[in-house]
Order: structure tokens, then sequence, then C-alpha cells
């Protein structure tokens, strides 16, 4: 792991290498401008800063009067000068060129992921007021900063911008004691999180913007090669459909680990303390890779304890969100296998009617296939017929038979979106709440949240089961007469890939679902014959819906398959 031109202290942790930062307001809270100018955390910051600049200063400049050759003390000592109206202090330097110093320092720090953390106690006061504690180090720094730079231009500011300048949010932290098997004494003193506080539109970037092949089973536990702290790991317990997961990640993943908070509900920490979980995950270890895939993870099933557990290493490649994602989704579907239940890749939504009818529809299909998509044509075709559509899930769901009964459960209570999949309506009403991922590059992502838990794990009857075909050129909705050929088409799992992953044309997938169901095809092939039995018992609508987001990618095309398929709905 990156150890160079680092600060690892144990107030402050800030890691260029992976834009992020960490104060410990436990260890160090700062509570005046006087102790943040003479702070370890600030000069140590800036030494960051100078060895960053230092690159970027000609090589014929004057050491002793340009700024930014400056060693981080007389930086600081020019600092308090101005501050303190002592102008002669800092003459040799030209008062422009320190403005313009300070102001890239002040850019500098917010290019960064900033996370404060405290850890909460029984009856500790920090419990009920940690979001002010934080919004009083923030207002330290924008003060500091305006004092500076008001001074060296000799007025005030005509416009104030009220910008996150000290932190992006703060969490707060707690020990709990679970009931560790034999063997996972590593985790016991990692904290976890119990409450956050975030300020979107947050605008994160990461080293990789593309997630690459598949998760394999290991015969070794992860756990027995585990050297993470309680300094540098943290943990998000997280209620995923019904699976409960402790989810460890390595500080330098906090843009992953606190966009967790809009992707699944956070479990309380009465919920978490003394129960042994379904899942774990730990997330940025130097553990085992795969020779053709080093950026690919592992899981194990411990079948002693009843627990799964998945490995993801430290490296660039797995900065990308999709791999927490995907493998904690992975492991809930693992999970949801063995109990018989049939895990969905595929989005669905509960619609209501004009006329007061509902129905719940699922899309069914591997990424790209078009299942969003086909959701936000079916709005835009709607006019006055649809009153409203209820997102249950958008990437993952299960369908559980019990006593004949088929139903359906999401898993995530928020949604991981391109942007280009997003309607400009849809995206503007969730800017406020987005964390953004890459928002300049290809294939960026937001992820924003979409339901409440409740909602997404209650027993939802299904009406229509619709396979998102983006490669045929038929237009419209096709419904399956028989169970034989509609059973073969979802287990094919066929489509044109859009280069979402590191697949590129066509593709099949078992069940069109690379996480659980291509790991456990023998298992799953059973359940998957059970449920499309119980559907055509039962005359649901079994059937593939046209995207051709793989072909001709016309929206035209796309438009007049969902207004089909509004039709078909109206006459169910």
């Amino acid at each position: 792991m990156p150890n160079t031109t680092m600060i690892d202290s144990p107030s402050f942790y800030a890691n260029p290498d992976r834009n992020v930062a960490v104060l410990n307001y436990n260890a160090h809270f700062i509570t005046s401008v006087f102790d943040l100018v003479n702070s370890e955390e600030l000069i140590a910051f800036v030494r960051l800063f100078l060895n960053q600049q230092r690159d970027k200063v000609p090589v014929d400049a004057d050491p002793v009067t340009t700024f930014n050759l400056a060693t981080p003390e007389t930086y600081m000592d020019v600092v308090k000068a101005i501050l303190t109206d002592q102008v002669t202090a800092y003459q040799p330097f030209k008062t422009a060129e320190i403005l313009a110093s300070v102001e890239d320092l002040y850019t500098y720090y917010r290019t960064y992921l900033r996370i404060s953390l405290m850890t909460a106690h029984e009856n500790n006061v920090v419990a009920s007021e940690f979001m002010s504690i934080d919004q009083n180090f923030n207002d330290l720094v924008i003060r500091l900063y305006r004092a500076i730079e008001e001074k060296l231009k000799g007025h005030a500011n005509h416009v104030y911008r009220e910008v996150n300048a000290g932190t992006n949010g703060t969490l707060l932290l707690r020990e709990v004691a679970w009931p560790l098997p034999t063997g996972y004494e590593a985790l016991k003193d990692i904290h976890f999180i119990s409450r956050m506080m975030l300020q979107p539109p947050m605008m994160l970037h990461t080293k990789s913007n593309k997630r690459k092949g598949l998760f394999t089973a290991t015969k070794t536990n992860p756990l027995e090669n585990f050297k993470g702290t309680e300094r540098d790991w943290l943990c998000y317990p997280a209620k995923i459909g019904e699976s409960l997961a402790y989810i460890y990640f390595h500080r330098d993943y906090l843009a992953s680990g606190i966009a967790l908070a809009n992707l699944f509900q956070m479990a309380d920490t009465e919920e978490i303390s003394g129960q042994q979980p379904d899942l774990i995950l730990l997330f940025g270890t130097p553990g085992v890779a795969s020779d053709e895939h080093p950026e690919n993870g592992h899981y194990f099933y411990d079948q002693a304890n009843g627990i799964y557990v998945g490995q993801i290493p430290y490296n660039d490649q797995t900065t990308y969100f999709g791999y927490m994602k995907k493998m904690c989704l992975t492991l809930h579907n693992l999970h949801m296998i063995a109990e018989k239940k049939l895990p969905i890749h595929g989005s669905m939504v509960r619609i209501t009617f004009a006329n007061g009818q509902t129905k719940t529809v699922v899309f069914f299909g591997d990424s790209g296939a078009g299942k969003s998509e086909s959701i936000e044509a079916l709005q835009a075709v709607a006019d006055d017929q649809i009153a409203n559509i209820e997102t249950i899930f958008d990437d993952m769901g299960s369908f559980t038979l019990e006593d004949d009964y088929l139903y359906a459960q999401g898993t995530e209570t928020g949604a991981f979106v391109r942007l280009d999949d997003l309607s400009s309506e849809v995206a503007f009403n969730n800017m406020d709440r987005g964390i953004y991922m890459n928002p300049e590059q290809k294939n960026a992502r937001v992820i924003i949240p979409a339901n409440t838990w409740p909602r997404v794990v209650a027993h939802h009857e299904i009406d229509m089961w619709v396979y998102a075909n983006n490669y045929d050129d038929a237009i419209g909705i096709h419904r399956f007469e028989d169970q034989a050929t509609a059973k073969a088409t979802f287990v094919a799992g066929k489509r044109c890939a859009l280069g979402t992953t590191d697949e590129v044309g066509m593709s099949t997938t078992f069940f069109a679902n690379p996480f659980g169901p291509v790991q456990e095809q023998a298992a799953t092939q059973p359940i998957i014959d059970a449920v499309f039995d119980r559907l055509f018992a039962d005359d649901v609508y079994v059937g593939e819906i046209f995207t051709h987001l793989g072909s001709d990618k016309s929206q035209a095309n796309l438009n007049a398959s969902a207004h089909k398929l509004l039709q078909e709905l109206l006459k169910l």
C-alpha cells in the first residue's frame, strides 16, 4: 500500500494517492482559528501541498522570494503574520503570489474526500451533537480562509459562497460487541459506523471507473490472513434485503464506504449488538487474488458458522464502487440460493395507474440490457395514464416460493445508476441527495436513495416479468407461449454488452446474473425450475421487451416498445 508523502497521525490521516483525508476528533478537536493555524495537522497538510506545488515552480525561480518554495514552517509563519497584520513579516513575498498560493491550498484540500470521525460511548454527549461538532470545524476552516483572503486583498468579499470547507461528512462510530467465532478475533476492535452525516451533492473521483471479471470461491477463509486494525479499518453494518452484512473497509476506500449509505439500509446498533452476521466483507486487503484477474475478489463459505466471507484486494482497479456493491450482492445472493430463494438481476417497479389499478413489473437482464431505460421510456410515453412508478429494486432482488405463493423482494434502498441513463428530470430532482462517481468520465455514476427498507423487503406479488432483449430488431413486447422457451431465454442470459464492464459485444451469462447464480449454477437451476412452474401455473405474464440498446440505440424504437408494454399492462 502507498506509504510515501502521506500523513498518518492519530488525529489526521491524508493519502494523496487516494485523495482521502480523515480527521479524528477524538484524538484532537480544533476549537478556534488560533488552534487551527498552530496545529500539527495543518502544517503537515501544507507540507503535502508544497511537495505537490514544487513541480509547478519554474526552475529559475528565486527560492528566497518564491512563496511556494518556502518551508512549511515559513509558510505558516506568513499566514500568522497576515492574520495579525504584521505586514513587514511577509514583505519578501509578493502579496499576489501569497494570495494565489492560499487559494491553491484551499482548492487542493477540497479535492480530497474529507471525512471526520468521532467515537461515541454510552451517555456520551457526542452521540447527539456529532453534526454540530463537525459544523464548528467547517466554520473554522472557512473563517480562516476568508480572513487571509480579505486581509491580502484589502477589502471584504462582495460575494460569499458557503461551500463544504472543512469536511464532506462525518461518521459517528461505536464499539459493538458481537459473538465472534474462533478465527474472527482480528475484527474485535474495529469500530462500527452508527450514524453518518453527508453533505451532498458529493463529487468523488476514483482511479478506476469500470468493473472487471467475476468473483470466485476460495477454500481459505480470508480472516486467516486479515491484519487490519481499528485505526485503519471501519465497518458499515448493512441490511441487504433480509441479510445482515458487516462490511469492513480500509479507510482508503472511504469513497465507497460512505456511498453505501445511499445504497443499503444501515442497521441500528440495537439490531447488531450480540448478533452474528450472515455476510462479512473485507474490502481493501492485500489478500489473494486470481492470476488472471488480480483485481478480483474471492468469497468463502464458513459452513461451521453459517457466514459468507468476501474479500476484495487493495489496488487501483477496486476503487470503483461497483466492486463493493457487487461483492455485497454476490454474498447476499449466495445466501439466498442457500435458502432456496432465486436471485433476480433486474429492476422491479410498482405502477399505479390513473384509474387506481396497480401492477408490479420486473425487468430482467444483465448490465446494459435496458432495464432502467425501459422504465424511463415507460414514464415518457405514459402521459397522464400513470399516476406513479415506485421503484422496489433497481439492480438485484429475489423471488421466494413459499406454500405455492410466489413473491418478490428487493435488496437495496438506493440505486447506482449511469448518468447517461437518467432523464434530466430524475437527475435534477435527486441532485441534492446524490453521490456522484467520476461525473466527467464515461460510465459516470450516481448513487441516489430510492425507497425505504420496509417497502423494499415487503412481499410483492408479480404481475409481469419481462426479459430486456437489447439485441433483436423487433419492436414492442412479446409474451412467451410456452414455459420451456421462456425459461431457455432467461437462463441463457444473452445480451449485447455496452462496455459498462470489461465485456464488449454479444455475450451470455447463466440466468443473466454473474453475482451468485453463475457461481452456484447447480444449486440455482432447481429453484429456477420451481419458480417458472409457479409463474405459468398462475398465468403470470412472462415475456421480453425489445430495448434496442445493443443495436441502433434508437430512443424512438425503445419508446415504441414501452408504449406496447403500457398497452399490455392496461389489459392485465
